[in-house]
């Protein structure tokens, strides 16, 4: 990342890299696909429906070519950049999404910095749902977001309009193009398909040791997905040097997750769509 991509994304709380990846993007959505028809095609092993989102935990761990991305120098530029040069990789999931994704985060992490990197592999457009963000929505403690925070499902009351009409921009995109953003930054997809194909790389920056606890709390969320390690064996065995350093900590606290997700089968119908 340049200087001025890095400040952008300070700033705004997103950024998008247009063909960053096109030269492999056919190995990308090929390796999309085999993890699916893997899996039986859509949620928990079923056919996907079409009318619910469908969703794979550790979702590139399965693949070699996809775990592979860890590995990439423009992954690891952005990576970097953001969450420094001893980041973690947090996981990530692959998704058929269906119709509208309202406005949310997907965290309020109001000091360690959270990054998703998101891998569309279709084209997308404001009216077939691309990624929209409301640019400085991540910024915990400043006005604007915390006006936001509180008062957001409530914007056909407070402001007369609702969904799609609320102010944002919308990241219209390719496949091969990359789009990161922050975990706190306010984003919603409006007018997709039945299919829409979509995985992600969640990161952050590495937790202190202080913080260990809160490292092993949000690793807890994985048990609704019914995994019972973070990481898909996949990722660890092909691992090289550099991307087992970027595994070392969450590895290291994970150990809790496996009776937590035994106790959320016994709970469950199904793992969690998202």
């Amino acid at each position: 990342m340049t200087e001025q991509q890095r400040r952008f994304f300070e700033t705004f709380g997103y950024i998008g890299f247009p063909g960053l990846l096109a030269d492999c993007i056919d190995e990308i959505i090929d390796g999309f696909e085999a993890i699916w028809q893997e899996n039986g095609g859509g949620h928990a092993g079923r056919p996907h429906e079409g009318t619910a989102r469908s969703c794979i935990a550790q979702f590139l761990d399965h693949h070699e070519r996809l775990c592979a991305l860890l590995d990439d120098p423009r992954i690891l530029g952005i990576a970097k950049a953001l969450c420094g040069d001893d980041f973690n990789y947090m996981g990530s999931d692959g998704n058929y999404y269906v119709g509208d994704t309202g406005w949310h985060s997907d965290g309020w992490h109001r000091e360690l910095r959270h990054v998703k990197i998101a891998f569309y592999l279709d084209p997308l457009t404001k009216d077939t749902g691309c990624l929209r963000v409301m640019p400085g929505s991540h910024r915990i403690g400043e006005g604007y977001t915390e006006e936001l925070q509180a008062s957001l499902r409530q914007s056909r009351d407070l402001w007369g309009v609702t969904g799609p009409e609320v102010p944002a921009v919308a990241l219209e995109t390719q496949p091969g193009d990359v789009l990161v953003f922050n975990h706190n930054t306010k984003h919603a997809a409006f007018g997709g398909g039945t299919r829409r194909r979509m995985f992600t790389m969640n990161l952050c920056e590495r937790y202190p040791d202080d913080k260990l606890q809160e490292l092993r709390d949000y690793l807890s969320g994985g048990a609704r997905f019914w995994v019972e390690s973070a990481y898909h064996e996949t990722l660890i065995a092909t691992a090289t040097p550099e991307r087992l350093r970027h595994l070392e900590q969450v590895r290291a606290n994970d150990g809790h997750l496996a009776e937590l997700a035994r106790a959320a089968r016994e709970k469950m119908n199904e793992p969690s769509r998202g």
